[in-house]
């Protein structure tokens, strides 16, 4: 078979296609984006124990993704980490202010979100508001050592 300069392009051009579908692939998986949407709005929540959470983590509702974790930084007051979520400006106003916000793990490589309930409360949360009610992560190396010295204890 002999080669072409059309061939060799073609070739190339298949390539090219396959190596930008893997790089669009890689980087839905991983959640990242090229643009963030700008149709946000801020909350705050604090929480005793983040376990392995990150910042751009999604944040869910009902197994929906409504947002990101925008930053997580450390409250000197409390001594808390302080997480800001950024989520969609549709439910602005729609959350109330007894919603819950729990640190939840995903998959078999154990990806940590932000799950959030919403309560019955008529009022509602607005941006920069605080969530009040959270649940840490659950980390498992401290329930083994839990485990072990109750064993030991008994």
């Amino acid at each position: 078979m002999k080669r072409t300069k059309t061939m060799e392009f073609g070739v190339g051009l298949f390539m090219l296609a396959g190596i930008l579908g893997l790089v669009f692939l890689g980087m839905r998986v991983s959640g990242l984006t090229l643009s963030t949407p700008s149709d946000t709005f801020r909350l705050e929540a604090n929480f005793s124990n983040i376990g392995g959470l990150k910042p751009r983590a999604r944040v869910t509702m009902a197994g929906v993704t409504v947002g990101r974790v925008e930053a997580i930084e450390l409250d000197t007051e409390w001594y808390d980490a302080r997480v800001i979520l950024s989520l969609n400006s549709e439910l602005e106003g729609q959350l109330s202010r007894d919603t819950t916000a729990a640190i939840l793990t995903a998959g078999l490589l154990g990806e940590q979100y932000i799950g959030l309930s919403v309560g019955g409360d008529p009022d509602v949360l607005h941006d920069g508001d605080i969530i009040r009610d959270t649940q840490s992560a659950l980390v498992l190396e401290e329930l083994i050592q839990q485990f072990v010295s109750n064993m030991v204890s008994s």
